[in-house]
């Protein structure tokens, strides 16, 4: 686990995070709800082991980017006029949009009309896009476990999942 705080994330911990995204890792990240797996959308066997890890059908499930600016979203999904205006407005955000994929998108979801695009309200999650070039896939922790703490306290989420990914960081308590 590692440490990183959300009003001063240290670069050399995002330069870590980053590269153990590149080396094809998973990882449990905040966001500005609760926390989510995440990989590098280019890596397939991540989002392949988180949809396993969730208990989900790859090729069923809705998969949602976190994207780090408006700039990064137009490269892997078409949007109009009103659908920029909405996003402006609302972003960064606990929001997910629904757009049309471009022909940017990883070979994986090359066969999806749609997509779900983030900019969430998270430094730690942004500074870690903005570092690694590209937006990363993530999925929430949520479970249906009664125990709230599971997917927000990152202590607890360590407990549970340390085992099953790479790095879980420590953002503080979730939303």
């Amino acid at each position: 686990m590692v440490k990183i705080y959300e009003d001063n994330p240290n670069p050399t911990q995002i330069r870590h995070v980053v590269e153990v995204l590149r080396n094809g890792g998973i990882i449990i990240v905040p966001t500005d709800t609760v926390y989510a797996f995440a990989c590098d959308i280019f890596n397939s066997k991540g989002i392949e082991l988180i949809s396993k890890i969730k208990n989900l059908d790859t090729r069923k499930t809705n998969l949602s980017f976190v994207c780090h600016e408006m700039s990064q979203v137009s490269e892997y999904a078409r949007m109009g006029d009103t659908a920029f205006k909405l996003m402006r407005k609302n972003l960064p955000g606990p929001f997910t949009f629904i757009l049309q994929g471009s022909n940017s998108l990883p070979k994986l979801f090359k066969n999806r009309k749609n997509v779900g695009i983030r900019i969430p309200n998270n430094n730690i999650v942004l500074e870690i896009v903005r570092e690694l070039g590209n937006p990363i896939m993530v999925s929430s922790i949520l479970t249906n476990d009664p125990v709230q703490e599971y997917f927000t306290d990152p202590e607890l989420i360590r407990e549970k999942y340390d085992h099953q990914v790479d790095l879980v960081i420590d953002g503080g308590y979730g939303g």
